[in-house]
């Protein structure tokens, strides 16, 4: 009875959402069209961390092909936003969430226990997360430089590639076995540390162009290797899928040194 005549609190709610117009929205809206392709997105992120547990259960082989299977959704969800035109900033977010999971902590996961967490102390550790730090700072880097952005290109490596490099390499690796377990440790090392500096370095990667004739008449050296590596992917599997990724590398920095040299020698 002491309690009579207090008013109970008001139940506080979190603030509304505010659209581009600056007009309050719904608290609980209807399905909008960016739900789609955030479906796709949520996809990559579900078998980046598949990819994670079974790398903790030893099964490599399949957590380097729901790595390559989170690298597919990942384009899906590009190509349906952009057929739905369902692209918001709430699935550019979601998307980078993703990839970090998929394409930063479930490699640099699956290099560890591939390989790496033989090596002394807490070594193995920290050379393995080079590859998610270089991930997370490249998803960074690209978000705040998305402002009036046109996809053509890529200032440093990205993700998806990093990722499928080393999918390709555990899946090569895992059916023939090249290396004894030292010198193994020591090229996964490597490897991996010249991938995270490649994710934050200044290296121009072009985006894969569309097989269209107009792509074959301004790019045909360029269509032409991407021809001979798919080709390759499929007569060899595992071998050529990673040296697919590494020419792939390769032809980046070897564009980025080709452009260099020539504003050098304008200027």
């Amino acid at each position: 009875m002491a309690d009579t005549g207090k008013q109970k609190p008001q139940k506080r709610y979190p603030p509304f959402l505010k659209n581009r117009s600056g007009e309050r929205s719904l608290r609980f809206p209807t399905v909008s069209r960016s739900f789609v392709p955030s479906v796709f997105t949520v996809m990559n992120m579900v078998c980046g961390y598949i990819s994670i547990v079974m790398s903790g259960e030893g099964s490599f082989v399949a957590a380097c092909w729901f790595i390559i299977l989170a690298a597919f959704f990942d384009t899906i969800d590009g190509f349906v936003a952009r057929v739905t035109n369902g692209t918001s900033d709430f699935g550019v977010e979601l998307d980078s969430l993703s990839d970090l999971v998929s394409f930063g902590a479930a490699p640099a996961y699956l290099v560890y226990k591939f390989g790496l967490e033989g090596l002394p102390g807490i070594s193995g550790i920290c050379v393995s997360s080079l590859l998610m730090i270089g991930s997370g700072l490249r998803l960074a880097r690209f978000n705040i430089s998305m402002i009036g952005y046109k996809k053509d290109s890529f200032s440093g490596l990205p993700t998806p590639a990093q990722a499928l490099t080393i999918a390709g390499f555990v899946l090569w690796m895992g059916s023939t076995t090249l290396f004894p377990v030292a010198s193994m440790q020591i090229v996964l090392a490597v490897l991996s540390t010249a991938l995270a500096l490649l994710m934050v370095s200044k290296v121009n990667y072009d985006t894969l162009p569309k097989p269209t004739i107009d792509s074959f008449r301004r790019q045909p050296v360029q269509m032409s290797l991407y021809i001979v590596a798919i080709f390759c992917v499929i007569l060899f599997h595992s071998k050529a899928f990673f040296l697919a990724m590494l020419l792939y590398i390769l032809l980046g920095i070897v564009r980025s040194i080709t452009l260099f040299w020539h504003r050098q020698w304008q200027t």
